[in-house]
């Protein structure tokens, strides 16, 4: 892996939740609808090369999902679609380890600050990437990343906020993926190809570790 983003403070990605993020550049984006997948998802994932994912919280299932994944040792699971401080602290008490949003949220991010967990707002626009620094965020969900222009729009956005690192999602997959990871300022890519809806409902674990891998290998050759 030759592209690893790093913080331009210290040559580093300094807390531990967000180098775990970092050390293999994708990040799962998975909605649940049945809890029961959550553990046989998680050791697909695994069997893959990872060991992070973003749950959504999007169904019911999403909390209970969550809490499968976290007591999974070295399975690092976190809340996606969080929109109100409340299901930031419902998401952290099941064992989130790492809050995403599809927006930025003041309230959200405040409350992830007031309990010490790594959040990754949404952004479209460089105001809101200038809200991001404004609260102290130093690492961003670019979303929805093929709607707003793609990779060339993570450069175009990176160019006057250097110190920024981005976790485009939306639209990406096996084909687009090279062009967001040769991205310095991209720290991951999430997306939702390896754990389709259709894998998910058809419990194809097996093909899960497949496109795992496939997504693993080509994210080391960049």
């Amino acid at each position: 892996m030759t592209n690893v983003p790093l913080s331009e403070h210290d040559g580093t990605v300094t807390h531990p939740v967000t180098a775990a993020v970092a050390r293999r550049r994708l990040l799962p984006v998975v909605v649940l609808r049945d809890a029961r997948a959550a553990e046989p998802l998680a050791s697909a994932l695994i069997a893959g090369g990872l060991h992070t994912a973003e749950v959504t919280l999007r169904t019911d299932a999403a909390i209970h999902a969550i809490r499968a994944m976290a007591t999974l040792r070295g399975f690092l699971v976190g809340a996606g679609t969080v929109l109100t401080p409340a299901q930031v602290d419902r998401a952290v008490e099941a064992g989130a380890r790492f809050v995403v949003s599809p927006g930025f949220s003041p309230a959200v991010v405040r409350r992830c600050q007031d309990i010490g967990v790594p959040v990754f707002p949404g952004v479209a626009t460089a105001t809101e990437v200038q809200m991001a620094l404004d609260a102290g965020l130093d690492t961003v969900k670019f979303f929805p990343a093929e709607q707003l222009g793609g990779a060339a729009m993570v450069r175009a956005l990176a160019a006057p906020f250097p110190s920024v690192r981005f976790i485009p999602t939306g639209g990406i997959h096996s084909g687009n993926l090279p062009a967001y990871l040769a991205q310095p300022a991209v720290l991951a890519v999430g997306g939702t190809w390896m754990v389709a809806p259709d894998l998910l409902a058809q419990a194809d674990w097996n093909e899960i570790t497949r496109l795992t891998q496939a997504a693993t290998s080509a994210a080391g050759e960049v």
